[in-house]
């Protein structure tokens, strides 16, 4: 990521100290250019030089003093300087430089502050200049000579208000673009817990339900089929009670996540294949898995999404298929890892949740195109339902 620019990297001591550096550049400046003809006012300073510049010193502070309190106070500070403005031509003085702060003024505070306070401002300064100029010393000026003199002080304060809300609308819209990338990134946080609970609870719920109803139908003739079945359900609540504890641990612990990272997708994957199989066999179907290639580990993110995958397939060979056979082929390949569920059922009913318009296949497609890989499921030519992805290794 670039550095923020230097303004953003400054503490706020740091542009304080710059606030009193410009307040004492400015007193010099006034010093300078503004206050050198002050000793005319003092008849009884004549003989003294050096009392004539510590007045002109003094007053060229006092009058640069409130620049030291600029950035906390930009408009009071504006409208001190404007008030200045009005006093230095009384004592026959230039107030060029302070027209030149004004100006600095106008574009802090259009960068700082709503575009209507900097407008106001910006109008103020140029209003303030032309009654000036009307009033000293300028009656016997020509109107071309006004008007030429009016554009270059308008063009000296509209520049630097055009700078000042460029700099404005370009924080709104960093803003702007933060606040849209956090709601994205909660959005995508909250399709990643609703993925989970779907793939890990629809799973179990299903096994639950075909148990439950196969004891049901042989608890008075065959009570140790029954006692079987009740002893799946048993197995199958307390695995996915133990997911779902794991889930909310990983969610209270979300900044241990952020630093590492793989632990929160390593809770479970692949190794887990044969713990489904095993709870699929008890549902009355039958899971063969075949592996291909050399087994070895895959990066976190897809071991899940190629698990997860799997145990939905097989929930909805479970659920819908009708049948007692299932098989899913696992192939490790050099770049990539190819999954495919195939059975010979019936596949999903027209109308079913399941098949493209619920949770279960948009949730896996959902998994497949974050990790950028490809996906399809639907009918076989030859009869039941195929899934296949393939996910970068």
């Amino acid at each position: 990521m670039p550095s923020p620019p230097l303004w953003g990297r400054l503490p706020s001591s740091g542009w304080t100290a710059l606030c009193w550096f410009a307040a004492v550049l400015f007193a010099l400046l006034l010093f300078a250019s503004t206050t050198y003809r002050m000793p005319s006012l003092h008849p009884a300073l004549h003989q003294s030089v050096f009392l004539g510049l510590v007045l002109q010193a003094g007053l060229a502070v006092v009058l640069a003093l409130a620049i030291g309190w600029a950035r906390r106070r930009p408009l009071l500070v504006f409208g001190v300087l404007l008030a200045e403005t009005l006093v230095m031509p009384a004592l026959d003085a230039k107030t060029w430089p302070l027209f030149l702060a004004m100006d600095c003024l106008v574009c802090y505070i259009a960068a700082t502050h709503p575009r209507r306070t900097a407008v106001a401002a910006a109008v103020t300064e140029l209003a303030t200049w032309s009654g000036e100029w009307l009033a000293v010393n300028h009656r016997q000026e020509m109107v071309s000579d006004f008007l030429s003199t009016l554009l270059a002080v308008a063009a000296s304060i509209v520049i630097p208000w055009t700078i000042g809300n460029s700099i404005r609308q370009q924080h709104l819209y960093s803003q702007a673009l933060r606040a849209q990338a956090a709601t994205q990134a909660v959005t995508a946080e909250r399709l990643r817990i609703a993925r989970e609970l779907h793939d890990m609870v629809a799973h179990s719920i299903g096994v639950i339900a075909i148990q439950a109803g196969a004891a049901s139908l042989v608890i008075d003739t065959q009570p140790a089929g029954a006692r079987k079945a009740l002893g799946a359900i048993e197995t199958t609540s307390r695995e996915t009670l133990a997911g779902l504890r794991r889930m909310l641990v990983s969610l209270r612990h979300a900044e241990v996540e952020e630093d590492h990272p793989a632990k929160a997708a390593a809770a479970e994957g692949l190794e887990a294949v044969d713990r489904l199989t095993e709870t699929t066999a008890a549902a009355g179907v039958r899971v063969e898995v075949r592996w291909r290639g050399r087994r070895r580990p895959m990066p976190p993110e897809t071991d899940l999404a190629a698990f997860r995958i799997i145990q939905e397939s097989v929930t909805n060979t479970v659920r819908h298929s009708g049948t007692d056979r299932c098989r899913v082929f696992v192939d490790y390949g050099v770049e990539e890892l190819a999954i495919e569920i195939v059975d010979d059922g019936r596949g999903p009913l027209r109308g079913d949740m399941t098949a493209g318009t619920g949770f279960g296949i948009s949730g896996m497609r959902e998994r497949v195109a974050l990790l950028n890989g490809r996906f399809s499921a639907g009918p076989r030519p030859e009869g039941g339902f195929r899934v296949s992805a393939r996910l970068p290794a």
